[in-house]
């Protein structure tokens, strides 16, 4: 059964009400004076749970905030959502299906019923079968048509059928397997796919085609691309079936393509393909790092799922972090939230979360469809660190924009050179702490800097940030990691009275497109506006 959507808004929520009252008491008290009247403040509004250190005490908030936070996810029903969630309850609504992402890295023996089947079996089976693939592909058993060993793997998705995949291998890339070569290719642009195997042999060379119906445009387009690409050389149709797996449901689709149905690995309409990377979708995940990491991988999700799922809110990471997402994006007006890994590894998180977090919270109805009346999900994004404070930090630092910032940082280096990781986490701690507490006008002063420069070299401070620090990029820990901004995710859209799983946005955009594609090749007219027409006629005119 679906939860049932609450007839009460969120506006009329007695926590909600008792929040913009304690609001117009907060929104001026600075952190200088929180940390002042309070010396253990660092110590008091800090949570450890499964290896994972939060300290939020730079947040502009109180005991009071955190109580008043606590009592509206308690008076938004979040924890009979969470059990919801967990239980198999078709809690998308608009699509009428479960949301299990956590059933892919539930362990053998747990149950977990959708429509009255324990589907823990079949997830088990796939990853069985993912890892006897990946195994033979590792260790070169598996050859290409030619019987030269597969040197080069390559992904073919887009949007969670990419971003998932792509960002787990560059975090993990410290585990792969050196002598193999792993990209992904995922824009319809033809020079995502030129670039992607200007330099590789078709001889060595495996795709894995990432398409839930087998029919996703800029996936197939690039299948199709890949497949004359491969058999230009190849040759004989016989080899794609050598080169080319599929991670689809569609069996039909696949076998015409010509791959053999003995190597599609299936997954779930209970996945969405933003909370996909654990499952069949990490197939190249798994290709690089090997079975047991990717197994380590997927417990790290799992210990944070239960965490989710049993500590109470006030020690709860992803209800914490949820809630002060949502304390930010409503009360203070804040539109963005700054993702800062301060490791190479996660360069490509903060894209990976822009899709979690934007996909699932960017919407502006209730579950009810009635219009909300307050800001829901905010703009997510972010670079590595150090790179980041030589460009958009001074935005961050004395900008007019409220940016809360989570800074992700790890204790052991994977690559210790010198004194690189000290000087790199010495910049974790200085710059939160620079956010936090700035730099008063008294201060400038006593450095002797002329009267008229003050003003420029003021940092007002009161900057809110997280920290979050671990002891190690490890596949444990990208499993957590991931899976904490998942669950902080639903936390969100559970007190928006939203639906995190469904994305009707990016619906409209791909029909019109595939209307106007006939209009560009000069196979047909259309009825566009007037700006649309004019561009469609420009671009004819200078194609030629």
């Amino acid at each position: 059964m679906a939860m049932e959507t609450r007839s009460v808004s969120l506006t009329q929520l007695t926590a909600w009400q008792a929040l913009e009252t304690h609001y117009q008491q907060m929104q001026h008290v600075h952190l200088r004076k929180l940390f002042a009247g309070d010396p253990k403040r660092g110590e008091r509004f800090s949570q450890e749970a499964i290896g994972i250190y939060l300290d939020y005490s730079k947040n502009r908030i109180t005991e009071e905030t955190l109580r008043l936070l606590i009592q509206l996810a308690e008076e938004s029903g979040l924890r009979e959502h969470i059990d919801s969630m967990f239980r198999g309850d078709k809690i998308n609504v608009t699509e009428n299906r479960a949301v299990l992402h956590t059933a892919l890295r539930a362990p053998k023996d747990a149950v977990i019923n959708v429509d009255g089947k324990n589907v823990v079996p079949e997830v088990h089976q796939v990853l069985d079968r993912m890892s006897a693939f990946a195994d033979r592909v590792r260790s070169g058993d598996w050859k290409g048509f030619t019987g030269k060993r597969i040197r080069n793997v390559i992904n073919v998705g887009i949007g969670g059928s990419d971003l998932g995949p792509v960002m787990a291998y560059e975090a993990l890339r410290h585990y792969s397997q050196r002598d193999m070569v792993f990209r992904f290719v995922s824009n319809v642009d033809g020079t995502d796919f030129a670039e992607a195997t200007i330099d590789l042999d078709p001889e060595e060379t495996l795709f894995i085609i990432s398409s839930k119906t087998f029919t996703t445009l800029e996936t197939m387009t690039n299948a199709q691309t890949a497949r004359e690409w491969a058999l230009k050389k190849l040759g004989d149709e016989k080899a794609v079936a050598k080169h080319f797996v599929a991670v689809s449901t569609n069996a039909a689709e696949v076998s015409k393509f010509g791959i053999d149905t003995a190597n599609m690995f299936g997954f779930w309409d209970w996945v969405g393909g933003r909370y996909s990377m654990d499952s069949a979708i990490g197939l190249s995940t798994m290709i690089a790092i090997g079975p047991e990491n990717f197994k380590a991988l997927l417990a790290g999700f799992h210990e944070m799922d239960e965490h989710f799922r049993n500590a109470p809110f006030e020690k709860n990471l992803p209800v914490l972090m949820g809630l002060l997402t949502v304390w930010y994006a409503d009360f203070f007006g804040a539109e963005t939230v700054a993702v800062l890994p301060y490791d190479q590894y996660l360069k490509r998180f903060p894209a990976y979360l822009q899709q979690l977090t934007m996909e699932s919270n960017g919407k502006s109805v209730t579950l009810s469809g009635a219009r909300v009346n307050y800001q829901t999900g905010p703009i997510f994004w972010g670079e590595p660190g150090t790179n980041g404070q030589h460009s958009f930090y001074q935005l961050i630092h004395q900008g007019t924009h409220l940016i809360p910032c989570d800074f992700i940082g790890f204790a052991k280096p994977l690559n210790p050179l010198g004194n690189h990781h000290d000087l790199l986490m010495a910049n974790v701690f200085a710059q939160s702490e620079a956010l936090a507490f700035g730099k008063t006008p008294e201060q400038v002063r006593a450095e002797i800097t002329p009267d008229w420069l003050v003003p420029h070299r003021v940092f007002e401070g009161n900057r809110p940030s997280n920290t979050l620090l671990l002891e190690k990029l490890t596949p444990e820990a990208l499993g957590k990691l991931v899976a904490l901004y998942e669950h902080s995710v639903f936390t969100q859209g559970v007190i928006w009275q939203i639906n995190s799983f469904d994305q009707w946005g990016v619906e409209l955009g791909k029909v019109l497109a595939k209307n106007i594609i006939s209009e560009l090749e000069g196979k047909a007219d259309g009825k566009h506006d007037s700006s649309t027409s004019t561009l469609i006629s420009r671009y004819r005119k200078l194609k030629g």
